[in-house]
């Protein structure tokens, strides 16, 4: 029996557990439109400002042989385009997988404000509060500030009731993963996601002995191979920490069927995959998948609940 990889969700069925991670092939409607026809099963659009931003100056992305470095700034089309971009969607394709939407406000207010346009707007999909992203000057991004991280989850629950999930910084500390848990858990979060970039890396190109990225002297996210191993820890350590209603979305790493296959094993429902993508295309999600699946029928599987969240240890 052939190896199946849909992958339920929120009620949904999709046909295989991957996406792209919000940031990467995203920007405008076409590449959101590549995204919708390729093998993927669905799609995150970019995280979105209230306004559109152009964000930092080039060059703010650069592969490296292990991954990628990067300081974008949040360049985005602004929360209408997005909006109009989903609703639109779903109008046309009524029947189509549902779509996951970002938001990543400057302040706390901004994702309110943002937060209450989606709750008011038509949108029938599953939005995404990216919580690792700047919080003040002289302050660590929210996910970090714990007390934040309760005090804006508790107002946006205060009046939002469509499915919200968040994107988690990764964690590198038990006694971290502990409290972020006990946070999260007391919330009716439907996922998080695991894990943003791992923050202010520096690459350096030794001919010129220079770094190779412009923003912040060269501070970057590191991206890609790099993060798997962390990846990997912080989808296990939530997976094993949090109500069994709020799912994992694991991302950070996924080059191949069998990085794919680690995160599943790990606990992730379903996967993104960014800097891949941003490499290879679209084309990335037919490779992945079908590597997944030969892994699976080899080892005698024929779905994914066979063996998700099922990691051994010694």
């Amino acid at each position: 029996m052939p190896a199946s990889l849909a992958t339920t969700f929120l009620n949904h069925t999709y046909e295989n557990p991957f996406m792209n991670a919000s940031g990467v092939h995203c920007k405008d409607t076409k590449e959101l439109n590549e995204l919708d026809n390729s093998k993927s099963s669905t799609f995150i659009t970019k995280s979105s400002t209230s306004l559109k931003r152009e964000g930092n100056p080039e060059p703010r992305y650069f592969s490296v042989p292990l991954g990628s470095i990067n300081s974008m700034g949040l360049p985005n089309e602004g929360f209408n385009y997005y909006l109009k971009y989903v609703i639109d969607r779903q109008q046309r394709m009524p029947k189509g997988n549902p779509a996951f939407f970002s938001v990543a406000g400057m302040s706390v207010d901004e994702n309110l404000k943002m937060l209450k346009a989606v709750q008011d707007s038509d949108f029938n999909g599953v939005t995404e509060l990216n919580l690792s992203c700047p919080n003040v000057p002289g302050k660590p991004q929210v996910a970090y500030d714990f007390d934040l991280l309760g005090e804006i989850l508790q107002k946006v629950f205060e009046f939002f009731t469509k499915p919200l999930g968040v994107k988690l910084p990764p964690y590198f500390d038990f006694a971290h993963f502990d409290t972020a848990a006990s946070i999260l858990n007391r919330f009716p979060l439907v996922y998080v996601n695991c894990i943003n970039s791992i923050g202010n890396g520096l690459y350096i190109d030794i001919e010129k002995e220079s770094v190779v990225i412009k923003p912040k002297n060269g501070f970057g996210g590191l991206g890609g191979e790099y993060i798997k191993p962390t990846a990997l820890a912080n989808v296990r350590a939530f997976y094993t920490r949090l109500n069994p209603s709020i799912k994992i979305i694991g991302t950070g790493g996924i080059r191949t069927g069998g990085d794919a296959f680690e995160h599943l094993l790990c606990g992730a429902t379903m996967l993104q995959v960014g800097t891949e993508l941003y490499k290879e295309g679209v084309s990335v999600f037919d490779r992945i998948e079908r590597e997944l699946k030969e892994i699976m029928e080899k080892k005698g599987y024929t779905s994914i609940e066979q063996f998700r969240g099922k990691l051994r240890t010694l």
